[in-house]
C-alpha cells in the first residue's frame, strides 16, 4: 500500500518548485493523492479493514486542509494541482 521510493521521487520531481523542494503543499498533496488511490483500491477488496479505512479518512482530511491552504495563498498553483491530479470536475 505504501508508495515506493521511485514513485515518491517521481511525484516530488513533478510537483516540486525547485530541486531541493520536498515538502511544499503541492508535493504533499500529490503524495497524499497517490496514497489515497492505493488505499481506495485496497478497501475495495478488504471491505472490513476498519483500520485502513480510518487511515484513508485521515489522509483525505489532511489533503483537504492542504488544498484549502493552497487555495487561500496561491490560486494559480491550486488550479494547476487540481488539473494535474484530476481532483475536481
Amino acid at each position: 500500500m505504501a508508495l515506493t521510493k521511485e514513485e515518491k521521487s517521481k511525484l516530488i520531481k513533478k510537483f516540486a518548485k525547485n530541486e531541493k523542494d520536498v515538502g511544499s503543499a503541492e508535493v504533499q498533496i500529490a503524495i497524499l493523492t497517490k496514497e489515497i488511490e492505493s488505499l481506495t483500491e485496497h478497501l475495495k477488496v478488504h471491505k472490513h479493514d476498519y483500520h485502513s479505512n480510518r487511515g484513508l479518512l485521515m489522509k483525505v482530511g489532511r489533503r483537504k486542509k492542504l488544498l484549502e491552504y493552497l487555495k487561500n495563498n496561491d490560486v494559480k498553483s491550486y488550479r494547476e494541482v487540481i488539473k494535474e491530479l484530476n481532483l475536481r470536475k
